[in-house]
This record gives structure tokens, C-alpha cells and sequence, in this order.
């Protein structure tokens, strides 16, 4: 059961709007050290959660990059989402009920500003470890720019310095299913979960790439037909599957929230914002990303300075962070122990 920080002041956002107060929850594994300089902080992709272990296989145990028997490891759920943390399904105190559609929309900055607060409210000054892939690797430049010494070391994974017009484009399509969906607008919880089913799928195209559907999804049955395949149902599965677990409202507000990105944002551009972090840091790229493609990585590497990249060989594109999972905790490892290659 994840715990809950409640700030209970106005939470101001960058769009000008403010929330009258905030949820925040979080998971820790492991025992904080007296000297509290053994934490690790993770920040969570777009509709992950809190709790670590349940989503990225492989790397909450022993003698991985986030072993609880050496780290103090700390993951909290994003502002706008719906495991626990302050979204469009809490309740809006003006209102009495929740906020569904009238939440207002929110920044990368924004995130991490309410993570910051969770931070000084856990009595952390500073991490030995920033990790986050996807836009858990936006929230980790964010961080590391807006507080340059919070963060000893940092690993930006399969993430980039701004939202480009590719990554924008797929946001936007899935916005537009989900906007196509009647129930969408409704003060429900179950409001436009056809759309998301549909945007849903769509984001799978961009997570997974050719390589990665030719490889899984091929017809095997001698039964199949010219008009049915194995990969229409494995479709309607994944659409299905977030349906189950998450809610439009959130996911709508989490792709804007995606589309905000871009470190350079009143900071004189991207180059100079990058020149700022002070992390020791770690850029892992992924050989058949095509939404978060290896020439995005060597923009941060060229920028932020002494940063050293490393590149998984992977037929499993932008996903490619969660299934190579062993390739990923050798990396990291490695740079941890000052053992790059």
C-alpha cells in the first residue's frame, strides 16, 4: 500500500492555474542510512505507478541497480494520475466531487516541483541516484537542471531533452481518438474508455516499432486467415488492458503533460539548460527506439558535461527499457561502480 503526503497549501501551477492542495503517493524499499546518502529516487513513465517492483522487472532486488539492501529507494506517483497522487478523479474541494475534465492541466516542472516537496518532506537533501526512463527521464532533467545539486549521479534512459513533433504527432492521435468518444466530457469514471482503448493502441506502435511486432506477433496457426491475425487481437488486448487500470481523464491530461517538455523552456535554449546539470550522469539509449530515437541521446551527451552514453542493442524499441531489464542493470551497475566501458 503506497503511503500519502498531503500538502496542504496551494500548489501554484505553471499554466497559472494552482490546485487548493495536493496528494502525493509514494513507495520507499529499503532502510534510509543515518548519513541519508544512500537513496535512490526512480521517476515512473506515463501510466506506471508508485510501486517499482510491480513494474520494472527485474531491478528492485539483490544485487541490481536498485537493491534495497544497499539503497534507500524512493518512487512517487506523478501529479495527474491516478494512483493516489492528486489527478482528474480526486476530489475537488470547491466542488465535492472529483475533477474529471476540469482538472487543470499540468507541466513536467510541475511534477517535479510537488516531487521536490515530497523530497524536503522525507528529510532528503540529496540522492546518490536520479533514474527515470521515458518521461520519467523528462522529470529527472527537469530536476537536475532546477536543483543542480540534488542529484549525485543521474541515468536518463529512452528520454529526451524536449517533446519533439514526432512524439507530439502520436500524443495528439491518441488525443483525437479519445476525444472521438461520445462518453469523453461526461462526469464519469468510465468516461471515454473506448477512445483510450483506441489511443492506447496507437501508443503501442510507437512503443514497440516493426521490429519488435514482426518478431512477437507473426501468425503462427495454420488456421489464421487473410483477414485475421494474431496481432488485430494482441490490439484490442493492450487497449483493453490499460482500461482496466487507468483512467482517461489522467491519461488525456498526461499526454499534454508529455507535450510540455522542453528543458530549454525560458532558459535560453536547450544547450544552455543541459550545461547546468551538475549530476555525474549516465545516457542509455536503445537501438530500435523510433519514439525516443539514439540521435536524441547524443544531444544530451554532447550538452551536459563529462556525460557518458551507452546504447542497449534491443529488437524491442522504446519498451526495449523494460524488457532489457539485465542489459539495463549491467549499465547502470557499471557506471554506479566507475567501471564504464
Amino acid at each position: 500500500m503506497s503511503k500519502i503526503y498531503n500538502y496542504n497549501h496551494i500548489f501554484a501551477l505553471e499554466s497559472g492555474q494552482s490546485l487548493p492542495s495536493l496528494d502525493i503517493a509514494y513507495d520507499t524499499w529499503g532502510t534510509l542510512a543515518p548519513a541519508r546518502d544512500n537513496v535512490v529516487w526512480v521517476c515512473h513513465a506515463l501510466t506506471a505507478n508508485s510501486d517499482v517492483a510491480d513494474w520494472w522487472p527485474g531491478t528492485v532486488e539483490p544485487n541490481r541497480f536498485l537493491d534495497p539492501e544497499q539503497y534507500y529507494i524512493v518512487c512517487a506517483n506523478i501529479l495527474g494520475s491516478c494512483y493516489g497522487t492528486t489527478g482528474p478523479s480526486s476530489i475537488n474541494p470547491a466542488t465535492g466531487q472529483p475533477w474529471w475534465g476540469s482538472f487543470p492541466r499540468v507541466t513536467m516542472r510541475d511534477m517535479v516541483r510537488a516531487h521536490r516537496l515530497l523530497a524536503r518532506h522525507l528529510g532528503i537533501d540529496h540522492v546518490q541516484l536520479l533514474v527515470g526512463s521515458s518521461i520519467g527521464g523528462f522529470q529527472c532533467l527537469e530536476w537536475c537542471i532546477s536543483e543542480p545539486q540534488f542529484a549525485r549521479n543521474a541515468a536518463f534512459i529512452a528520454t529526451a531533452a524536449q517533446a519533439s513533433p514526432w512524439q507530439v504527432a502520436f500524443n495528439e492521435t491518441q488525443r483525437m481518438a479519445i476525444d472521438c468518444d461520445s462518453t469523453f466530457g461526461s462526469p464519469s469514471a468510465q468516461a471515454g474508455m473506448t477512445g483510450m482503448a483506441v489511443a492506447r493502441a496507437i501508443a503501442l506502435l510507437s512503443y514497440r516499432g516493426g521490429k519488435a511486432y514482426n518478431k512477437t506477433q507473426a501468425d503462427t496457426s495454420l488456421a489464421a486467415t487473410c483477414f485475421d491475425h494474431r496481432v488485430q487481437s494482441y490490439q484490442h488486448h493492450q487497449g483493453d488492458k490499460l482500461c482496466r487500470r487507468f483512467n482517461a481523464y489522467s491519461y488525456y491530461r498526461l499526454l499534454q503533460a508529455f507535450d510540455s517538455h522542453d528543458v530549454g523552456r525560458g532558459r535560453g535554449g536547450v544547450a544552455r539548460a543541459l550545461q547546468c546539470i551538475k549530476a555525474r550522469t549516465l545516457v542509455v539509449a536503445i537501438t530500435s527506439d523510433i519514439l525516443f530515437p539514439v540521435e536524441e541521446h547524443e544531444v544530451l551527451t554532447r550538452n551536459i558535461p563529462d556525460a557518458h552514453m551507452e546504447v542497449i542493442d534491443s529488437d524491442f524499441g522504446h519498451d526495449g527499457f523494460l524488457v532489457e531489464h539485465e542489459q539495463l542493470n549491467a549499465i547502470i551497475q557499471r557506471f554506479l561502480n566507475n567501471k564504464q566501458q
